[in-house]
């Protein structure tokens, strides 16, 4: 069952010559619904201000529309942000040299959560069970003659903070969104007696509004509801992945046909998955993959595959593999297309370690590549050689999403750890969350690997516990290596995330600018550089120092 609400909502403008309040209500399609949620919100323009009506009205307007139009792959804490700080920016520039300022509550449900973003003073309160609960903080300076007076509100300062709240639905609940010129002139305790005596969520709304100017209120008064009457049974993930009781496809023999795929050969049968070659009508090659048999009464598992191919189908580009749209599905599995080439592995293999030039061309193509994922809000977490394939035309690909991992959305196991030993960041060993400074630290280990086939801490085997000390420089094994470019591999593969590029962006961007910024970077003690020189040349002077002492004492004898 889909997360099913009913509302109601009311707004009048009192003694005022205008309504500076503004509600918006966005009940999406179900597909929506299950991505991105229900949308509430209320806005009360300042009237000091050049056109608190326009702020009020534009601001919802903009939340409305570009909320709906962020990556499905982003949170809803997130995706709001992103909007409302762009949108504060335009508040700032469009007052025509006066500020426009308004006040915001936004209510998002999704799934079986709900997310609250608020800045100024409307309030948000939650009622259940006979109980009211304020869920907001006013904005306001605290001191006398000052309660009125806004510190924080859209449009007001350069750098927006908006307060975040997240929580689980309960059936039954209700939500409130109220401007100041309700819950300024009334009483929580008459809140709580307008809820008993009104289940219908469109009169509450009426009465909490005309109790309001019927009290002394001079202001507009707004007055937003809703109430939760089903919640979904899946988990979000589940729903997003359109998870499904199928069950696993039968194990496929080349020649059969199968749901119109005509199985070509088993290319890779693991624990973890089973890969088909499979041609479609038209003689196109196509990848088919499934779990194997053995993993049928894993509850975890079918959620896992399909969340695999809904990360593929929102990160779709040249740089990922195309998803087959599967109308008509009625097994487990999912369809991607094949490509020809190879992976860097296999090339590795048959080339050993990439010409410079090759590697300088390859390592921004995959940093770019891992900066799109990121902005999507998704981790790969299994970068190496091996989920990597370069086609017959140069097309570097990201391959295998089985691990990938989108915070806010997918779990994670207690005591996990996905991956390849040796492309773990050090902090992933000792527990630290899944990260985008993970994925850079795996592609850079992937880069080194594939400029001079050794790890920059050594190999790391399953199930051993790693100790890091000081990465071995790249250069050692490529003398051909420019001092810049070992630098930024030194610094990509850096224990301490802190001291690694924060982003692809800023790693692209000292790769593309490489060694006219290197040029100024303070150069590395040759005690570091050349450790092994130096040693030599000391013990030489060492040496040299004793024979000289041992002539002159021979003389003086």
């Amino acid at each position: 069952m889909p997360l099913t609400l009913s509302f109601g909502e009311a707004s009048a403008t009192g003694p005022r010559d205008e309504n500076q309040d503004a509600l918006r209500i966005v009940t999406p399609t179900a597909g929506l619904m299950a991505s991105k949620g229900a949308l509430f919100a209320i806005a009360d323009g300042v009237s000091q201000c050049a056109d608190g009506g326009l702020a009020a009205r534009a601001t919802l307007q903009a939340l409305a529309t570009d909320y709906y139009a962020t990556p499905e792959t982003w949170t809803v804490a997130q995706s709001l942000d992103r909007l409302l700080v762009a949108h504060n920016r335009w508040l700032q520039a469009n007052g025509g040299g006066q500020p426009l300022l308004t006040t915001l509550s936004a209510l998002v449900l999704r799934g079986r959560r709900f997310t609250l973003a608020h800045v100024g003073d409307c309030r948000a309160y939650r009622w259940f069970d006979g109980v009211l609960q304020r869920l907001s903080e006013d904005h306001v300076w605290e001191q006398p003659n000052m309660q009125h007076v806004l510190k924080r509100a859209m449009g007001l300062d350069q750098h927006l903070v908006v307060d975040y709240l997240d929580g689980e639905l309960r059936l039954g609940e209700c939500f409130l969104l109220l401007s100041d010129g309700v819950w300024a002139s009334i009483t929580e305790g008459d809140i709580q007696n307008i809820l008993r005596a009104e289940p219908d969520l469109p009169n509450a709304a009426r009465a909490l509004v005309n109790l309001a100017h019927q009290t002394g209120s001079q202001d507009n008064a707004s007055a937003l509801l809703l109430r939760v009457e089903a919640l979904p049974e899946a988990a979000l993930a589940d729903s997003l992945a359109q998870l499904a009781d199928w069950p696993l496809p039968p194990r496929l023999r080349p020649g059969q046909v199968f749901e119109g795929w005509t199985v070509e050969a088993v290319l890779a049968e693991s624990r973890q998955s089973m890969l088909y070659r499979v041609i479609d009508a038209h003689a196109q090659r196509w990848l088919l993959k499934t779990l194997p048999p053995s993993r049928h009464d894993e509850p975890e598992a079918g959620p896992a595959l399909l969340q695999e191919e809904w990360f593929l189908r929102r990160v779709a580009g040249r740089a990922f593999p195309e998803v087959h749209g599967l109308p008509q599905r009625q097994h487990l599995y999912y369809v991607q297309r094949e490509y020809r080439g190879e992976t860097l592995a296999e090339r590795f293999t048959r080339q050993g370690p990439m010409p410079l030039a090759g590697w300088m061309e390859l390592a921004p193509r995959l940093i770019r590549a891992l900066g799109m994922l990121h902005r999507r809000n998704i981790l790969h977490r299994d970068i190496k050689p091996e989920n990597l394939h370069l086609d017959e035309d140069g097309e570097l690909r990201l391959l295998d999403f089985g691990l990938a991992y989108c915070p806010g959305l997918s779990q994670d196991l207690p005591h996990n750890l996905p991956g390849t030993p040796s492309y773990i960041a050090p902090e992933a060993f000792a527990g630290a969350a899944p990260s985008r400074e993970q994925d850079l630290y795996a592609a850079a280990v992937t880069l080194y690997y594939l400029l001079s086939g050794h790890f920059p801490y050594g190999e790391v085997e399953a199930f051993q516990r790693p100790r890091f000390g000081n990465a071995v420089p790249a250069s050692r094994y490529r003398p051909d290596l420019p001092q810049w470019l070992d630098e930024l591999l030194r610094r990509a593969v850096a224990v301490d995330p802190q001291q690694r590029f924060e982003t692809a962006e800023e790693w692209l961007l000292a790769l593309e600018q490489g060694e006219r910024l290197a040029s100024h970077a303070p150069p590395r003690p040759l005690l570091e550089r050349e450790p092994l020189k130096v040693w030599r040349a000391l013990a030489l002077c060492s040496l040299l120092l004793n024979l000289g002492l041992l002539v002159w004492l021979a003389k003086g004898g």
